[in-house]
């Protein structure tokens, strides 16, 4: 019967450690990707700072850099249709 406890008591301790590292790789994950968001966000800001250098150096025209904002504009108007609420037909 004694042993029985203790191979039970085993098992449970074994399984506690098992949850415990789950959290712990979770945790890690978790923080994992929020380092990834900062590096976007960090990648994000230097875009115009390297724009304004390419504008500045010739390698980048106004005009093309206004086509490339309209691009833009256009592709941020698609996908806010495309992620709206489908239109629903009222039914008389």
């Amino acid at each position: 019967m004694d042993q029985a406890e203790a191979d039970k008591n085993i098992g449970q301790a074994k399984a506690d450690e098992r949850r415990a590292m789950a959290v712990a790789l979770e945790q890690e994950m978790k923080a994992k990707a929020q380092e990834a968001r900062a590096k976007v966000i960090e990648a994000e800001a230097e875009v115009p700072l390297a724009m304004a250098d390419a504008i500045r150096s010739g390698n980048l025209g106004v005009l093309d850099y206004l086509k490339m904002k309209n691009i833009e504009a256009d592709t941020s108007m698609r996908d806010s249709i495309s992620k709206s609420s489908p239109h629903k037909p009222n039914k008389k």
